[in-house]
């Protein structure tokens, strides 16, 4: 199944997921978009609609549900025994049902191409389809990165349980090839489930940089000559992207902060009874999934708040502008000689403030908010558009919401504070990391 999976992954030359409408834009992102296409997320046709299905209902259900009750192993040493397993497949097959469902929902109403932008890509700038090439490359290889290492030591702890139980664990006719057989089902699924919830929340990611490099390329339009209008209405194309976004993934991000802060509670409830067996053998999955949950809560949460940050330091970025051109305007009535900085500026040079003066980085790392002026083209601007022009944007603040609250860092701090306390708690009673 990963080999097939991969596979499918890197292809380059496969058609693009169904779709009438090609772009005209970058090949190489037609072609990585196709590599989305998994086998079992196809809805090209009916018997593969059917397939997708299938291969859903029986690794997220069927296997999860007869592993459950008929290697439970409540008769086993303390070493073997699972008293936390209805957990864990619950909780990890209620994370991939949402995520599938929501895959289906989004392949049928929109299509790969069209749910990526992929389709308007061609109305972007060079720079904005380069970065976004790079992005859906190291989206793949951050969906390996996050996979595989919870695959292999998902499949270390199975391969270890299964071979060292003995005839403790139930069997069919042949020990040996039965638990072969349960153990690479057991594996297909635990691989399945974890890489449809991932993918979810890379594909989220990888929606939101699209927009923070159209962000990034909006801002410029203030170091050049642009008029009120023109900055509106990009100003206002990028909202309505944000809107669609928070719209389409706004019961995803609902519904998967809920599922994961009542696997935690639920867990955490569970290890802290009086008579619970706690160590790396019985509990070593519960910590597993609970790391995959919390992980994939935040890779969308921090995307999220990431765009958000970046829509709101327009504002900022506006109001420096407008700043930097009433001071000038100002200037050029005073017969005064003007100071370097305002001259520098009228050049076209950008000015750097004493205080960042110094290569030192900050921790946003966020180029639309630093202490240099803006060059000055603003001049053929009236005082009162751009006035106008700042007070949009105070009112109309751009970002990820989710049914009207708005994901900044803010809710990224305070949900992630919450989630890693329950998270290090289950890790100190499994693992023992105080």
């Amino acid at each position: 199944m990963e080999a097939e999976v991969a596979e499918v992954l890197l292809s380059k030359n496969k058609s693009v997921f169904s779709e009438n409408s090609h772009s005209e834009g970058n090949c190489e992102l037609k072609s990585y978009s196709s590599g989305l296409k998994w086998v079992f997320l196809d809805y090209s046709s009916l018997w593969r609609t059917g397939l997708s299905w299938s291969i859903f209902f029986l690794l997220n259900i069927g296997v999860p549900v007869v592993s459950h009750f008929v290697y439970s192993c409540s008769d086993c040493d303390p070493s073997h025994q699972r008293p936390y397993d209805a957990i864990v497949q619950l909780s990890l097959s209620l994370f991939a049902a949402l995520s599938f469902i929501s895959l289906s929902s989004f392949a049928r109403k929109y299509g790969l191409r069209r749910f990526l932008f992929l389709d308007k890509l061609g109305d972007e700038s060079e720079k904005v389809r380069q970065g976004y090439t790079q992005q859906i490359h190291r989206s793949v290889k951050l969906l390996s990165a996050f996979v595989l290492p919870c695959f292999f030591a998902d499949s270390v702890y199975k391969i270890w349980w299964f071979s060292s139980g003995g005839t403790q664990i139930p069997y069919l006719y042949n020990m040996y090839l039965s638990k072969v057989i349960v153990c690479i089902l057991l594996m297909c699924s635990w691989l399945y489930r974890i890489s449809i919830c991932f993918l979810v929340c890379l594909l989220f990611r990888l929606t939101c940089y699209l927009q923070i490099l159209r962000l990034e390329e909006f801002a410029q339009v203030f170091e050049r000559e642009s008029d009120v209008a023109s900055i509106l209405i990009e100003h206002l194309r990028i909202r309505r992207n944000l809107r669609v976004i928070s719209h389409r993934f706004r019961v995803f991000i609902l519904s998967t902060l809920i599922l994961v802060t009542i696997s935690q509670f639920v867990s955490l409830l569970v290890t802290t009874e009086p008579r619970s067996k706690i160590n790396i053998s019985t509990a070593g999955e519960l910590a597993l999934c609970s790391i995959t949950l919390v992980t994939g809560l935040l890779i969308c949460l921090r995307s999220a708040a990431k765009i958000t940050h970046k829509a709101q330091s327009v504002t900022s970025l506006a109001a420096k502008w407008h700043a930097c051109a009433t001071i000038d305007s100002f200037d050029e009535l005073d017969d005064e000689t003007p100071t370097a900085q305002i001259a520098s500026a009228r050049a076209g040079y950008p000015v750097t403030s004493n205080w960042d003066s110094d290569t030192e980085e900050g921790d946003g790392d966020d180029a639309l908010d630093n202490t240099n002026l803006v060059p000055i083209y603003a001049h053929t601007i009236t005082y009162q558009k751009r006035q106008a022009l700042v007070t949009y944007f105070e009112h109309n603040r751009a970002g990820i919401t989710v049914y009207g609250f708005m994901l900044d860092r803010t809710w990224l701090h305070t949900i992630f504070a919450i989630q890693l306390s329950l998270t290090l708690w289950i890790l100190n009673k499994t693992i023992g990391i105080s």
